[in-house]
This record gives structure tokens, C-alpha cells and sequence, in this order.
């Protein structure tokens, strides 16, 4: 008998391309390159702020749904450090200050339309955010800090303080995948959503790239 594939796997191995091509997007790659400016670092911050407000809200409502709830961990939670970067950054005026681009809009549209309403919907925003956040991110924190000279102010959302070992928080994280009730056809409209998340999460650094090369970056943030 031909072993099962667990669906944490092969929700990893269907995504793998888009993943790729979500970080290797040019204005981030650029930022990683240490070609990018402290502009567009704000500006990233600042369309972050957008995206996990609205996972943010949309946990809020989930925290009782049977399917969704395990995923749910305080541990996670960015707003609070996304806005202390943000007044850092910017000001204590911050919020006049930024604005979705369009494809962010976009992106929290529809996280709106599921992510109260869908448990594997839900779920699949969270784990394109978090996962992510717990593997890259903190790779990017330090890169930032050492280009723009930051310490822990502007960069206090990749920093999980209160998760000590990430890789078994995400190792957690797959085995409650692996235990959600979904049957093949909700496995596949969860994928179906974590690779829609991935190319949002791109179209938002092709609108980032456009608005440098047209000198409106500042207008964003």
C-alpha cells in the first residue's frame, strides 16, 4: 500500500514554487540584497500593517470555531509590534500616514471575505503569514537591524519573544494540519488558498517596485 502523504507535506511540496517566487520578487530581493532604502522598508512595514490587521480581526472571530481555534496563539500576534515599528519609523502620526497599495486592498479583501467565515480558509492565510514569519522573517529582522542600523525599535515585528524554540512551534503547527478534519476536496481548496495568498503576498511587491521606480514610495508611508 502506497503510504498517505500527510497534508502538511504536501501542502509544503504544492507551494514550494510560489513561496519561492514570493520571496525572490524583485523589490524584495532587492531589500535583501541591501539595495533597498529605508523608505521602502517603511513602506513594506507600513502594507504589513494592513495584511495583519485583517488576519488579526479575523482570529478574533475564529477563536471559537472547533477547526480553526488550534491554530490560534497569542504568541503570534504582530499588531502590537507592527505599531510600535510604525511610530518608530514614521511618527506618533502614522496612521494618516500609510495607505494599501492596491494589491494590498486586494489582499485583505479577501482575507475579509474568508477569514471569518472559513475555517480552511482561515488557516490557510495564517499559515502563509506565520509559517513564513517563523522562517524567513527572522533572517530579515537581522538584515534589516544591520542595514539600517536598528536595534530592536522597527523591527520588533520579526521578533517572537515569546517563542522559544520556533522550529518546534512550527513543528506543532504542521501536526495540527495534519490532525485538521478536511477531507481531499477542503485539503485542495486550502492549497488552492495558500497559493492565492502567495501571489497576493507578490503582486503587493510588484506594486512596492512600481511605486519606487515612479518616486511614489514616500506616498505609501
Amino acid at each position: 500500500m502506497t503510504p498517505v502523504t500527510p497534508f502538511s507535506t504536501a501542502l509544503r511540496e504544492r507551494s514550494s514554487n510560489a513561496h519561492s517566487g514570493s520571496e525572490h520578487a524583485g523589490f524584495m530581493s532587492d531589500l535583501m540584497k541591501g539595495e533597498g532604502t529605508r523608505e521602502d522598508y517603511i513602506a513594506l512595514v507600513a502594507q504589513h500593517w494592513f495584511m495583519y490587521d485583517a488576519i488579526e480581526r479575523a482570529a478574533d472571530v475564529m477563536r471559537h470555531d472547533p477547526v480553526a481555534a488550534p491554530f490560534i496563539s497569542d504568541k503570534l500576534t504582530r499588531i502590537p509590534a507592527l505599531e510600535a515599528d510604525l511610530e518608530f519609523l514614521i511618527g506618533p502620526d502614522w496612521r494618516e500616514r500609510i495607505a494599501p497599495l492596491p494589491s494590498t486592498q486586494r489582499y485583505v479583501d479577501r482575507i475579509n471575505e474568508v477569514g471569518s467565515t472559513w475555517a480552511g480558509g482561515f488557516v490557510a492565510h495564517h499559515y502563509t503569514r506565520y509559517l513564513g514569519d517563523l522562517s524567513g522573517g527572522q533572517f530579515i529582522g537581522k538584515l534589516m537591524a544591520r542595514q539600517f542600523g536598528f536595534e530592536t525599535n522597527g523591527i520588533g515585528f520579526y521578533v517572537f519573544d515569546d517563542i522559544a524554540d520556533p522550529r518546534a512551534f512550527k513543528d506543532v503547527y504542521r501536526e495540527q494540519l495534519d490532525a485538521a478534519p478536511w477531507d481531499a476536496d477542503e485539503q485542495e481548496r486550502v492549497i488552492d488558498e495558500v497559493l492565492r495568498a502567495y501571489q497576493f503576498n507578490t503582486d503587493v511587491f510588484v506594486d512596492l517596485a512600481a511605486a519606487k521606480a515612479s518616486g511614489r514610495i514616500a506616498e505609501i508611508a
